[in-house]
């Protein structure tokens, strides 16, 4: 007959009686012989000889209790799980609520005992150094999660960055606000009385339990976050560009799976879609070789170069027609025409001729394939082209302007420039955009 440690104080923590389906309370019978899974019956079922499929009634067992000492001759292992608990519940330091949450121990007691065997029992603390040793090694070659010691940014309340950080505080390395950050509203009411009935006592107790789910949950998604270095987003999305386009669009498709299968599997799978998208651009142009009838890597260079200067002519050719479409200015199309015109001769081109305006006349930026063009309407394509700024700033831009006049309820010029910080001159044109199509409001 043996004596074994149980799972924690929570009855719903431990596994069912197979013979009743009931929490088990400890003591409890478990099956020597049957197994795995383990094979677990109350005493009440033990009594009463139960059997089901292979297990027989007089097959070797072990009793399962924690009613042993572990470290203490007068504390008991189940105690020394509860004083856990209950430090990890109630904080370092507050051993008076530490002492009501056990019940079973004073203040001094449960202080004592924790100093004198969890903190300075030098057996524990080479076995924690031991066990942090090994799980460095463990992870030196997975992903690059997020560690307190790492110097994340920390920008300033509210601001469009804190945003993207979704409120993360790096000093406190939390949120400021919670997944499901009024679960606590729940209980806020609930008090455990002694004439309460036995229904309104186990109603409670499931309140309890749903809100320790959703407690769980929260840890679930924090974990998450930091397993997968997704607090710094900036510097997430620089090592999302390192792969190719067409890998980025299934790093974002494969993105709500990542969870799932956790960061180094992940990671693990991203590369390996990138290293065959690699396989098959390099078969690709080595089957081109062999549709040219090329046999040898010199030839290939030779038929690299060719095929870099027809593609160079027909982009000349291309040009002037797609900058017909944008250019109003005719100075300014003349000035491109004049310095295209040197290019072609083998000259540097010449200085573009100063406007009425004294301002050089710059041709409107082509938009053609810039990510973010097929979010913006044609006024907006139109600005994004006078303006010469790329749709996927104008967009983010858009946004922190848009938020910050529904915060405010309003919005003055100076605040935009004191926002956005770009030019001056295309701050005023944007805010001026975004009042005439009636995005925004004067303050």
């Amino acid at each position: 007959m043996d004596r074994l440690g149980s799972f924690s104080n929570d009855p719903s923590d431990k596994p069912p009686c197979r013979g009743c389906s009931s929490y088990l309370m400890e003591p409890y019978i478990k099956c020597a012989e049957c197994g795995p899974p383990p094979f677990f019956l109350c005493l009440q079922c033990f009594t009463r000889g139960f059997e089901y499929k292979k297990h027989q009634s007089d097959h070797t067992y072990e009793i399962m209790t924690s009613d042993f000492p572990v470290l203490d001759p007068s504390w008991t292992a189940q105690e020394e799980m509860a004083l856990l608990e209950a430090v990890m519940d109630c904080g370092f330091g507050n051993w008076q609520d530490v002492a009501n949450q056990m019940c079973t121990k004073t203040k001094e007691e449960c202080e004592k005992h924790y100093m004198k065997h969890f903190i300075n029992n030098p057996l524990f603390a080479s076995t924690l150094l031991n066990l942090k040793q090994a799980e460095e090694a463990k992870t030196t070659d997975t992903a690059i999660p997020f560690h307190s010691t790492d110097d994340p940014p920390r920008p300033t309340f509210d601001s469009l960055l804190s945003r993207d950080m979704a409120g993360y505080m790096p000093a406190r390395a939390d949120f400021i606000e919670e997944f499901d950050n009024y679960a606590e509203w729940d209980l806020r009411d609930i008090d455990f009385v002694e004439d309460d009935s036995d229904i309104l006592h186990a109603l409670k107790m499931a309140v309890v339990d749903i809100y320790h789910s959703r407690l769980k949950e929260r840890q679930r998604r924090k974990k998450i976050i930091r397993d997968h270095g997704l607090i710094n987003l900036r510097k997430f999305q620089l090592m999302e560009r390192r792969y190719p386009k067409e890998v980025q669009d299934l790093y974002e498709t494969m993105r709500r799976f990542a969870r799932i299968v956790g960061p180094v599997e992940h990671d693990k799978f991203i590369e390996s879609h990138a290293l065959e998208f690699e396989l098959r651009r390099e078969i690709k142009r080595l089957q081109e070789y062999r549709t040219a009838g090329i046999t040898n890597f010199c030839s290939a260079r030779t038929y690299d170069h060719l095929k870099k200067t027809r593609e160079e002519e027909r982009l000349k050719r291309t040009m002037l027609s797609e900058v017909l479409q944008y250019i109003q200015d005719s100075s300014a199309c003349q000035q491109w025409l004049r310095r295209q015109a040197d290019i072609d001769s083998g000259l540097s081109p010449s200085i573009p001729m100063a406007s009425n305006s004294g301002r050089r006349s710059a041709p409107p930026l082509n938009l053609t394939g810039l990510p973010g063009t097929e979010k913006l309407n044609e006024k907006e394509k139109e600005l994004c082209q006078m303006v010469r700024l790329v749709p996927g700033a104008y967009l983010e831009y858009k946004s922190a302007l848009l938020n910050e006049c529904n915060k405010q309820g309003g919005l003055r010029l100076a605040q935009a420039r004191a926002l956005i910080k770009i030019d001056v001159n295309k701050t005023r044109k944007i805010y001026d955009f975004l009042i005439r199509e009636g995005y925004i409001t004067k303050a």
